[in-house]
């Protein structure tokens, strides 16, 4: 589905990502791990564009889309959650999500009640403008706007930052519940290693840049964190 083969992404003269490989399949979540600059969110720039690789491929569904912008990888079914949500803060949650379709050239047709079926709480709040949202409601917000582009891949970045842990938990059953009722599949850049341990299948853990240990979840041990996520 998604294919990294030994990818180098720069920031200016700064090799950041070096030689990184990594399968998703379809229906499939895996997990990028590392501690704070390890090059995990260049990872997902990477993929959707916004920060390409100076060498390597990228596929998606068997196609090259290492050298696509970003609004055509957007059009061929990737969306990005952003660390820090992003949402527009001086336009309301129905319009957060009418922007999103409108960014993918789609009309609405009964997609933002299927938004709205996933989040609730949002509907109750739908005029309310996006800077005056709680930070669970705005990463609700942000998963909204990318479900709504009706994706094959879901790029999340570190969606559990700074959020309590009942709205935690709401995450972690929409991300499943996207899993099971949803064609898409998720690439996670997660700190919470139990929140990873519950929803993952697979893990890859980078250190500056490099992937440095890869498995299914139950290889993830006390001593693989140890070693390459402790502070």
């Amino acid at each position: 589905m998604l294919r990294i083969n030994s990818i180098n992404t720069f920031y200016g003269t700064s090799h950041i990502i070096h030689g990184v490989s990594l399968e998703i399949q379809e229906g499939e979540l895996v997990s990028v791990l590392g501690r704070n600059g390890a090059g995990k969110t260049t990872l997902l720039r990477s993929i959707t564009g916004i920060n390409p690789p100076k060498s390597g491929a990228i596929e998606l569904n068997g196609n090259d889309i290492t050298q696509l912008k970003s609004h055509r990888r957007t059009r061929l079914g990737i969306s990005y959650v952003p660390q820090g949500r992003q949402i527009i803060p001086d336009i309301t949650v129905h319009e957060n999500i009418r922007l999103a379709l409108l960014g993918k050239g789609m009309k609405a047709n009964g997609k933002l009640d299927a938004a709205y079926d996933y989040f609730p709480a949002l509907k109750d709040i739908a005029g309310r403008k996006g800077g005056l949202l709680s930070g669970g409601q705005q990463q609700q917000l942000a998963i909204a706007r990318a479900l709504v582009q009706e994706p094959i891949l879901l790029l999340l970045d570190e969606p559990t930052e700074g959020l309590q842990p009942s709205v935690v938990q709401e995450i972690q059953d929409i991300i499943k519940r996207i899993l099971s009722e949803q064609k898409c599949s998720v690439l996670l850049v997660e700190q919470r290693l139990d929140f990873v341990r519950d929803i993952t299948r697979r893990f890859t853990i980078l250190d500056t840049g490099r992937i440095v240990a890869q498995g299914t979840v139950k290889q993830l041990t006390d001593e693989l964190v140890k070693k390459h996520l402790q502070v």
